[in-house]
């Protein structure tokens, strides 16, 4: 009798939907698994601001200890959420092939004479500048990124799954949030009024999905090393070299996207201080074959020209 191995997940859609998907994936290889949903810590309290929890795994550290304890055999992950040092005994199995991995801002239709439009999202917008819209989002990224854009709105949070931030969106005085792309497409809820914010980077291995194992486990961590995306893998693991390097968690705006084309490895970084008012790039363009340290010496680059006392500053009035 073939063994039956043990998928821990989040119990929400969006998380169902991945372990679903890797479910699927594994029984096309003949491995045969069972869905075994748990609350994270960070599913239970939809109040407290995700920057204001200041917990490194709040979405993963429950499904961490079940692994370690041998309650699961496989943990699914959004890979954003999963901190760039696993738990000692855990390992990275596989990466799946990245979705989307941009933001969307979600309009508030039934926000009467609302003056957010489509061309917000447009890197050569102005015309929203001046306007005090209000903006909801519980990423302190996507905050700082928004306030180095549009100083003059007013950012509110919001907690949730992704169906009841939608709802929440509706029932606000908002006009908009912002989501992440891939989610709401994934469970088929992206609505028709969303806005690709085509200006906005993404937070390191946005769009990525990846699944875990115990290191000891070494027959599962061959059939699932079996699904990994070499291209998706490589360009995670550059975007979290440099958050790992920035020593970033869920209190710091820092962003990056790496892309493999035609051989070649293009990256860009930001880091931000949390009121959008200072920023520092920095971009690389290299050979795939020299891009091994690509994150890592991005990041360094990052420090060496001011990011520092910006981390120090987050890291004091925390």
């Amino acid at each position: 009798m073939s063994t039956i191995w043990k998928i821990g997940t989040r119990d929400s859609q969006l998380a169902l939907w991945q372990a679903n998907w890797a479910k699927d994936l594994l029984l096309k290889k003949g491995v045969q698994t069972e869905l075994l949903p748990v609350k994270s810590e960070g599913d239970i309290d939809f109040v407290t601001p995700l920057y204001e929890m200041g917990v490194q795994g709040i979405f993963t550290k429950t499904l961490d200890v079940a692994m370690l304890k041998g309650d699961i055999d496989i943990a699914v992950h959004s890979m954003k959420d999963v901190p760039t040092q696993l738990p000692k005994g855990i390992v990275q199995a596989a990466v799946l092939p990245r979705a989307n991995y941009g933001d969307v801002l979600v309009l508030n239709d039934q926000l009467s004479n609302n003056k957010c439009n489509a061309q917000i999202g447009k890197a050569d917008d102005e015309s929203h500048a001046a306007l005090n819209l209000v903006i909801a989002t519980s990423s302190v990224r996507r905050r700082a990124q928004w306030l180095n854009r549009f100083p003059n709105h007013r950012l509110e949070s919001l907690r949730g799954n992704v169906n009841s931030r939608l709802r929440k969106v509706d029932e606000s005085d908002w006009n908009g949030a912002i989501f992440a792309k891939a989610g709401l497409e994934r469970i088929n809820v992206l609505p028709n009024n969303a806005v690709d914010i085509d200006w906005m980077l993404p937070a390191p291995a946005q769009g990525a999905v990846v699944i875990v194992v115990r290191e000891d486990n070494t027959s599962l961590l061959g059939l699932v090393s079996q699904l990994n995306d070499t291209t998706t893998a490589i360009c995670t693991k550059i975007e979290r070299d440099f958050l790992r390097t920035l020593l970033g968690g869920c209190t710091t705006p820092i962003s990056a996207l790496a892309k493999v084309e035609n051989g070649y490895v293009q990256f860009v970084g930001q880091l931000m201080s949390l009121d959008g008012i200072e920023k520092i790039e920095v971009r690389r363009f290299l050979p795939l074959a020299e891009s091994e340290n690509m994150g890592v010496d991005a990041g360094l680059e990052v420090l060496e020209n001011g990011g520092r006392s910006i981390i120090e500053k987050i890291k004091k009035d925390a």
